[in-house]
């Protein structure tokens, strides 16, 4: 079976679900809620823009979100376990969701049936489009051929290398959800005081804060740049995306100029995906998420 496996990922990944069908990849979804009572299945109940309208149109609304359970692991895991295909399935950081404990919970459930059944379960440490990139170079490296456990013990070698880099909209939503106290009370309530975040290993860390869109998007790129030049290994050995929350334009546009700043600096790099911050991540920072995840490649 040396290099056929099955990948599996939570929602967190935000990849396109274009993207997620062309690669052979199953996404097993979170929920989401505006009122604490319906939840709906991101990406099957409601779609991405869907959620950022909602956040949009009604201010002071805070949405949850809600972790895939033992049963949805379980149904998505159950015709590989019957066809005796391995499978690795990639979550979210245990930090911020119990998504993996649900996913190792199913898997505990299936071997007590199926013995033989080959599941690993792999914490990201990382979340949202970082998470994309990872669960990117798992279908890589099974397209390449490269053996079940290589490419597990590879995942496992890569993952600290992985860094988001972003700023949000206004302080609103990360104070409510009580993710970052650590960064809420560097920013207080000043007016116009927004936050630059890095996340590594799996927590978040406040990187500086500054008045303003433009200067805050300027510290994100910095921080990039500073990982590169850290670095022992060339850009070619990175994977780098650039996610936004609901503005794409905005999101493009910080792309383009990622690009030129890069360019500059005389990094060999032609092109860098933009992709949607799912509802996952989206509930805490509020609708305008914007920044870099970097993973070193397989």
């Amino acid at each position: 079976m040396d290099g056929t496996f099955h990948i599996i990922s939570d929602g967190s990944c935000d990849l396109p679900p274009e993207l997620v069908q062309e690669k052979d990849i199953t996404v097993v979804p979170f929920y989401v809620s505006f009122d604490d009572e319906h939840y709906l299945k991101e990406g099957v109940d409601i779609g991405i823009r869907d959620f950022y309208q909602q956040m949009v149109d009604k201010k002071g609304v805070y949405p949850k979100s809600s972790m895939p359970s033992i049963q949805d692991y379980e149904e998505v895991f159950l015709p590989f376990a019957e066809a005796g295909i391995p499978v690795i399935c990639i979550c979210i950081t245990t930090k911020f969701s119990g998504s993996m404990q649900s996913a190792l919970g199913a898997r505990d459930l299936l071997l007590e049936r199926y013995p033989q059944a080959e599941i690993t379960v792999i914490d990201a440490t990382v979340n949202t489009v970082l998470q994309g990139l990872y669960v990117l170079e798992a279908a890589r490296m099974r397209d390449e051929g490269v053996s079940y456990p290589d490419a597990v013990a590879r995942l496992e070698e890569i993952k600290h290398t992985g860094r988001i880099f972003f700023t949000v909209g206004n302080m609103e939503y990360l104070k409510h959800g009580g993710r970052i106290g650590k960064v809420a009370s560097l920013a207080g309530s000043v007016l116009d005081i927004r936050p630059v975040i890095t996340l590594k290993q799996g927590e978040i860390f406040p990187s500086g804060v500054d008045r303003g869109r433009k200067r805050t998007l300027k510290k994100v790129m910095d921080l990039l740049l500073g990982y590169l030049q850290e670095s022992a290994l060339s850009i070619e050995r990175y994977s780098i995306v650039v996610g936004y929350g609901y503005d794409q334009e905005e999101g493009a546009a910080f792309r383009d100029q990622a690009l030129a700043a890069l360019q500059k600096k005389g990094y060999d790099i032609e092109t860098i995906p933009l992709y949607q911050i799912g509802a996952t991540i989206g509930v805490h920072t509020g609708p305008y998420p914007l920044g870099f995840g970097i993973i070193e490649k397989a």
